[in-house]
């Protein structure tokens, strides 16, 4: 069911210092910062040969971001996000495994303008994931 890895999600409490080790230490293709209120956060991409870096920063105090932050104050990763073909036919595959989906259970739109939901770390081994239609 899911295909590529899109993007491995850092949490970061400051958004333009970790943009910068990635641009100016690491050499990365680093893109502008993009607000998603949707999502309570601000998103940088760092874009790889054969993936993504997304840098997350909070989007506000009641951002789930604020609350990672909170719980790790250096940041860390957040998710792992997986593209799948058709959103709708996995989440009917993952609920009837039992796999719990966060939020209204609908997909919402992602920083790429694609359908995504989040999956319960609790039922994904402890990570939180996240799936994006290709």
């Amino acid at each position: 069911m899911i295909g590529k890895l899109n993007h491995v999600a850092i949490a970061t409490p400051d958004l333009a210092a970790a943009a910068a080790r990635y641009r100016d230490v690491l050499g990365a293709d680093v893109s502008a910062p993009e607000d998603l209120p949707d999502h309570g956060v601000t998103v940088i991409f760092v874009n790889l040969p054969n993936s993504k870096i997304e840098l997350l920063a909070p989007l506000g105090l009641d951002s789930p971001i604020a609350k990672f932050l909170q719980r790790n104050p250096a940041g860390g990763v957040h998710h792992l996000c997986y593209e799948v073909p058709d959103i709708m036919a996995a989440k009917a595959k993952l609920e009837s495994a039992g796999v719990r989906i966060l939020g209204s259970g609908e997909p919402t739109i992602g920083a790429h303008g694609k359908p995504v939901l989040f999956l319960h770390p609790k039922d994904m081994g402890g990570t939180l994931i996240e799936i994006e239609e290709a």
